[in-house]
């Protein structure tokens, strides 16, 4: 039985709090390992309810002052769940492929608080592992209006997800996923988190699950260095790696264009597929092939989330139509999550069919 550590030593793991995801997925099997348009027979409740895409991350609590407000003289600020892959894990499930997320919290009303979210977009949280004691991340966020940037402050360290003990991990959850997505957020928390990303690469290989990237780097948890040396061998034979333009030059050490950029990413590391995307537009290479797609025009409330939004609309365009699907999907989704308030992208499968077909409620 899996185990959860606390303050000083192990003790019995409580079980996540929430049930299976409710929405319903595509076409191929959830437990079929094979890639996608291929049909191995399999019933569509193949893998005993098991969600299609696991996803492993920190997730906070985001506090963020109105726009144009400083943190320093905000009178309130607002809450938000917030975190890469369970953003992207939320956005899966509300377009209508099943997700799972794993993760460490404490059991307090901010770590329900964050869990009953999750829970309540359909996401499977039931491999959520909880300590007794601890703390979450919290990041803060000040909105600006351009040209002043965004700024971040941070305080996540030694949050409960920081102290993950690989040995804690239902690794058969995510050895049952059609596809595990991952970021470079994770292994950038702890050496437990590094060692929980490797892991969860060889488990999703062995079991013949996609393994899927973001490179997501952070200048805030460690230096330029740091994930190059990491990364670089992390990234090595994914099945699908999605980096922005910047990210991509900095594992790259040099500028090019988003075409360049995927077809350079995709002979460094040997990547089965790469979406590189740089101002609204994406790029990606496959099988020596680059093909790109322009984005749309928005007039953005929270860019904070797109990047996910993006990823989740990619991997579930990709899971159920392949290539050029995937990135009509993703650059359609990263569009409307600039339309919604905090992190996540409120998009519905009904919200991006009616957008994509052009109807009036979306123009």
């Amino acid at each position: 039985m899996p185990m959860r550590l606390g303050s000083s030593r192990p003790g019995p793991l409580r079980s996540g709090l929430g049930a299976t995801c409710s929405a319903r997925g595509p076409a191929i099997a959830p437990g079929c390992r094979h890639r996608p348009g291929y049909s191995c027979g399999r019933s569509r409740k193949g893998g005993a309810g098991m969600p299609d895409v696991v996803t492993i991350g920190e997730t906070m609590l985001r506090l963020s002052a109105l726009p144009g407000v400083p943190l320093e003289q905000a009178p309130q600020l607002d809450v938000h769940v917030a975190g890469a892959e369970s953003n992207v894990a939320i956005a899966l499930c509300r377009l209508g492929t099943t997700a799972g997320w794993i993760s460490r919290l404490v059991d307090t009303p901010l770590g329900r608080r964050i869990v009953n979210e999750l829970r309540g977009h359909g996401v499977d949280v039931s491999r959520v592992l909880w300590a007794p004691d601890g703390r979450i991340g919290i990041y803060f966020l000040e909105q600006g209006i351009p040209p002043r940037q965004h700024r971040i402050i941070y305080d996540r360290a030694q949050s409960a997800m920081a102290l993950l003990d690989p040995k804690e991990v239902d690794w058969g959850f995510v050895r049952s996923a059609r596809l595990v997505h991952l970021t470079g957020i994770t292994p950038a928390l702890s050496a437990g988190c590094r060692a929980a990303t490797v892991q969860a690469i060889a488990e999703a290989r062995g079991a013949r699950a996609l393994v899927c990237f973001d490179v997501n780097y952070r200048a805030k948890l460690w230096s330029a260095d740091e994930a190059k040396t990491a990364l670089g061998s992390l990234l090595a034979g994914v099945d699908i790696l999605i980096s922005t333009a910047d990210d991509a030059r900095l594992l790259l050490s040099h500028g090019e264009s988003a075409e360049q950029l995927a077809e350079q990413l995709a002979l460094r590391f040997s990547a089965g597929t790469v979406v590189v995307t740089d101002a609204g537009r994406c790029a990606a290479a496959q099988n020596g092939q680059v093909v790109s797609k322009e984005g749309y025009e928005v007039e953005s409330v929270d860019r904070v989330g797109a990047g996910d939004a993006f990823a989740a609309g990619f991997i579930h365009g990709y899971l159920t139509g392949g290539l050029d699907r995937a990135l009509e999907y993703a650059v359609a989704v990263g569009a409307l999550k600039h339309t919604y308030r905090g992190d996540v992208a409120w998009v519905s499968k009904e919200d991006l069919k009616e957008f994509l077909s052009g109807s009036p409620r979306w123009r």
